[in-house]
């Protein structure tokens, strides 16, 4: 067909053209001959016109300015060429327009939450060419405490928290140390001001580097709460009290946990909980850790080594979910270094008996097993009995997101996103995975890269290593022996034990065969490491090489044909021979 010269018959060319666009999803218009058309044909429905390519061509070129082919659009919306196409499909643009979703946003990407996965997803996005907005908020707790960008790990979890064992650590060392030939006359003292002080300028020092670093990445961050008011749009309130409303075409959810109270009269009132601790302006004095958690145990075991006078008022169990032969021989280890116990009780109440810092605090406590009641004073009063997950505000049913009614844990998918397709959740607020820093990191940037760089890769939430930092430290990987017993049945399952002495104690003396070291096997797939466990020192150091072992899944045979190092903690995974069955003697006489 000639080509159209005339106003009219190009009015027409175009009318024909946009009606065409309007009442198809998906139009590509293309040459059969053309290599980048074929790339995209592939994957769409083709609309070919060869009587009027050259019109069709030069009418395109008056509307979208582009002169090439393919020419693609979706849902009314010009796409371009193949190259276009192309990264629209790898980035996860490409499913958001054939879904209809291509209104208007303020932004490619909501992240509501500014913890380490938060921010982990929230850069690897930016990185990937999309806008991105990370709002972040910190109620204070009843104590007036608040602290900066980075989540609880950062501020209020495990940074300080090793911090200030590393701390009780040193006092054990400098009473090792006389041993080893250091003479020193002078008193020692601590001071918790002077420590605290410390650890808080290192924390403000992240949390600096945190706000730099989502400049650096052009992620806009605003110190606002942010809760839903419809499933695409969120309302920031400031701490002033000022509202203002961002819309997105996705959301990522990353609120974290908060400590939770007892309930009790006097709890808000009186007590503390790890978000105080670490900034408290004050030397706690005598205390009682409330709970059986690993935050207790950590917090109640490096307060005793500062020196301080430490109580554990426990429910039932210690460290629940966890091996209970580790968490038994921790607990132990602390009772025998002045840890005082007191089992199966629970508080009923807090009352001041002088205010100060620290004041007093008389609290009644009531067994779980009689009708006794027990009354203790105290400087300070740390509740330790778990988190709440922070979703019960942030209006997710206006957008309509399901939620766990018992503990507020959000159910996701194996790709992390709700029953809501465009709202996704990471990190501790999920239901039935782990509450951990690294695994939100992980997740958070396995997410981004899911839905802008067209990745495959997702989060493995099986063999993750972590470690309790009790004064003697707990690493664990893979399954508890009641789990593995659970899943495998007592006779498929070997469990090699051993006690050890590491070479650092012997000069002191001190805690003679107290560490312990423990793998469990699955004899029905080889003698496959399934479970491991270790107490001792460093065991954060130790489990991580485990971990990576496991993860390409360790034998039995595998840990027997390495070598180990000499002389190490770690190379008793590599010579235990003695099974738990067969009861035999695990003491070590030396290194």
């Amino acid at each position: 067909m000639p080509p159209i010269e005339n106003d009219t018959g190009k009015n027409e060319l175009k009318t024909r053209i946009q009606d065409l666009i309007d009442s198809n999803q998906v139009l590509v218009f293309s040459k059969s001959y053309c290599p980048y058309c074929v790339k995209v044909r592939y994957s769409f429905y083709e609309l070919f016109c060869p009587e009027e390519g050259t019109n069709y061509q030069e009418m395109l070129l008056e509307m979208t300015g582009q002169k090439t082919v393919p020419n693609v659009f979706i849902n009314k919306t010009h796409l371009g060429g193949c190259d276009n196409t192309l990264k629209a499909h790898k980035d996860g643009s490409l499913q958001q327009l054939l879904s209809g979703e291509n209104e208007a946003y303020d932004y490619d990407l909501i992240v509501i939450g500014g913890g380490s996965g938060g921010l982990a997803c929230s850069k690897e996005s930016a990185n990937l060419g999309k806008k991105v907005m990370v709002l972040d908020y910190v109620v204070p707790t009843p104590k007036g405490t608040s602290w900066g960008l980075g989540g609880t790990c950062v501020n209020v979890g495990c940074i300080p928290k090793k911090l200030m064992h590393q701390t009780a650590l040193l006092s054990t060392a400098m009473q090792d140390a006389r041993k080893f030939g250091w003479e020193f006359d002078e008193t020692v003292k601590h001071n918790w001001n002077t420590m605290k002080e410390a650890v808080n300028n290192y924390i403000g020092s992240l949390n600096w580097g945190y706000r730099v670093a989502l400049r650096d990445k052009n992620v806009n961050y605003v110190n606002a709460y942010a809760e839903f008011i419809e499933p695409h749009k969120i309302k920031a309130t400031n701490k002033r009290g000022k509202e203002t409303f961002y819309t997105a075409a996705k959301f990522i959810l990353a609120t974290g946990e908060r400590p939770r109270y007892l309930g009790i009269p006097g709890d808000r009132e009186y007590c503390i909980t790890s978000d105080d601790l670490f900034s408290l302006s004050y030397c706690p004095g005598k205390t009682l850790v409330i709970g059986a958690s690993y935050v207790a145990l950590e917090c109640g075991g490096f307060l005793a080594g500062l020196g301080l006078d430490v109580t554990v008022m426990v429910r039932s169990i210690l460290l629940r979910g966890f091996d209970q032969d580790m968490a038994n021989r921790a607990g132990e280890h602390m009772e025998e270094h002045g840890v005082k116990f007191l089992r199966k009780y629970v508080p009923v109440k807090v009352e001041e008996l002088e205010a100060g810092t620290p004041g007093k605090l008389k609290v009644t406590a009531k067994s779980t097993e009689t009708d006794e009641i027990i009354e203790g004073e105290y400087n300070t009063v740390l509740i330790a009995v778990g988190r709440d997950a922070c979703t019960d505000k942030i209006g997710l049913d206006k957008a309509g997101v399901k939620v766990n009614p018992k503990n507020g844990k959000i159910p996701v998918n194996d790709e992390e996103q709700t029953n809501v397709p465009h709202i996704y959740a990471i990190g501790d607020i999920l239901q039935d995975k782990w509450e951990l820093t690294p695994v939100a990191i992980q997740a958070g940037k396995l997410l981004a890269r899911r839905l802008y760089a067209g990745s495959k890769a997702k989060c493995d939430y099986v063999n993750v290593p972590t470690t309790v930092f009790t004064p003697l430290e707990y690493g664990a990987c893979g399954l508890s022996e009641e789990r593995a017993t659970e899943l495998y049945g007592q006779e498929n399952i070997e469990v090699f034990h051993s006690l050890f002495w590491p070479l650092e104690f012997t000069l002191p003396n001190r805690d003679n065969n107290k560490c312990y070291a423990k793998i469990i096997c699955n004899k029905l797939d080889n003698d496959r490491v399934i479970g491991f466990h270790y107490l001792g020192p460093n065991a954060g150091e130790v489990t991580q090489g485990f971990g990576a072992a496991m993860k390409c899944g360790a034998t039995k045979e595998q840990l027997d044909g390495t070598i180990g190092i000499h002389p190490t903690c770690a190379e008793i995974f590599t010579t235990m021979e003695v099974t738990k069955s067969s009861g035999g003697d695990i003491t070590q006489a030396g290194c």
